[in-house]
């Protein structure tokens, strides 16, 4: 028998056996920590899923209401002051023209400007035959006096010779009647050197009244006459008026005598005066009347020239808004005011006076309301916005 076919050989067993891993042991040791760890891993990805948040909360959106200044006016004592523009006229325009026949103008003795007094002369007409019918009809007067003094003395001669019958009573008749005829002629005569010679005074154009001359519309040489039109313009009494338009709500607030300042455009002075009259008419097409405010002649007063008045009517508590609040459209002045869920409400208003501190409103407010400061013109009724109450030195720098 074979024995080396029944047990093996070391070298086969080698072929049929592992080999030894000198590092098996160190790759062992980290396979159980690292199961270890993805287990809990796993787990922790679960217990958030089963009891974490179902979604994140939504962010709250940001306000997209516009923010606006507001104030609460209150009533402030304010000066009742009314403002009107206007014209300066004369109180008194009195045209001065040609009274009598007319003639050539042989002399202007005034200027504009110039103060005069009641029947002073103004220009002068030649008058050379006016002078010569005067000379004319004094030489008659002589004459009719001459006769009526004759007639005279021979009366009385025939009165002394009547009482001795040398003359009859009927001669005595007609000397009377002759001596009176003499004495109505020289009544005559003196009546029509009267006439002429108020013809000829007619012809020196005299002012009617003391005043201040406004125009001279004549010139030396100039044919004039009843017709040509007034030759001067004069401000009777040197007194001048403007006539202020006022709103039709503003004349029930106004009284005459009141005092006011008028302010010529361009000028930095204002000139004193008074009103005199309110008339009694109001313009339908624009609603304003006419108050008229005495002013004494000054230099810097120039008759058609536009200025402003300023009516005092003493002082009255209302509502004192910034000018930055007050608008105005074709509808008249109004404000913006916030109702009910902050929402924009429009409010007209009447102006009162309008100085540096601001706009008086005359009517619309009783200084309660929420008032928009500014930004008003950007808002339109029905807007919903977000107020900021204005403090006090935001107010006063508003305004």
């Amino acid at each position: 028998m074979n024995a080396h076919n029944s047990v093996p050989s070391p070298d086969a067993a080698s072929v049929y056996a592992f080999p030894p891993d000198e590092g098996g042991t160190s790759r062992n040791r980290w396979v159980k920590p690292g199961l270890i760890a993805l287990i809990v891993a796993l787990a922790g990805v679960g217990g958030w899923k089963a009891f974490g948040p179902s979604s994140a909360p939504p962010a709250a959106p940001a306000s997209n209401l516009p923010e606006v200044t507001v104030l609460v006016p209150g009533t402030t004592m304010l000066a009742d002051t009314i403002t009107a523009p206007g014209s300066i006229a004369a109180k008194r325009d009195a045209a001065v023209g040609v009274q009598g026949e007319g003639g050539r103008v042989v002399r202007v003795m005034v200027e504009p400007g110039q103060r005069v007094g009641a029947g002073q002369v103004l220009a002068q007409i030649d008058r050379q035959v006016q002078t010569q019918e005067i000379a004319q009809l004094s030489a008659s007067v002589r004459q009719a006096e001459a006769e009526a003094r004759l007639a005279q003395a021979n009366l009385a001669r025939a009165e002394s010779l009547v009482a001795k019958g040398f003359i009859s009573r009927a001669d005595i008749d007609q000397r009377i009647a002759t001596r009176d005829g003499a004495q109505a002629r020289v009544g005559v005569a003196r009546a029509q050197l009267a006439a002429a010679r108020e013809r000829a005074d007619r012809l020196d154009v005299r002012a009617p009244a003391a005043g201040l001359i406004l125009s001279r519309n004549v010139e030396t040489g100039q044919v004039v006459g009843p017709g040509t039109g007034a030759l001067f313009r004069l401000a009777e009494g040197n007194a001048l008026e403007m006539r202020a338009q006022v709103a039709e709500q503003d004349l029930a607030r106004l009284k005459v005598g009141m005092p006011a300042v008028v302010t010529p455009v361009g000028a930095t002075e204002g000139f004193k005066g008074k009103v005199w009259l309110i008339d009694p008419i109001v313009d339908p097409a624009n609603r304003q009347g006419i108050v008229r405010i005495q002013l004494d002649y000054a230099p810097g007063l120039r008759v058609g020239a536009f200025a402003r008045a300023r009516i005092e009517g003493g002082e009255t508590t209302r509502p004192l808004l910034p000018q930055s609040a007050v608008l105005a459209d074709a509808a008249g002045n109004f404000v913006y005011v916030l109702g009910k869920d902050n929402k924009v409400e429009r409010r007209s208003v009447d102006v009162g006076a309008i100085g540096d501190a601001g706009v008086g409103i005359a009517a619309g407010l009783n200084g309660t309301e929420k008032v928009v400061a500014s930004a008003g013109a950007f808002l339109k009724p029905g807007d919903k916005v977000k107020p900021v109450l204005a403090v006090a030195a935001d107010a006063a720098a508003t305004r």
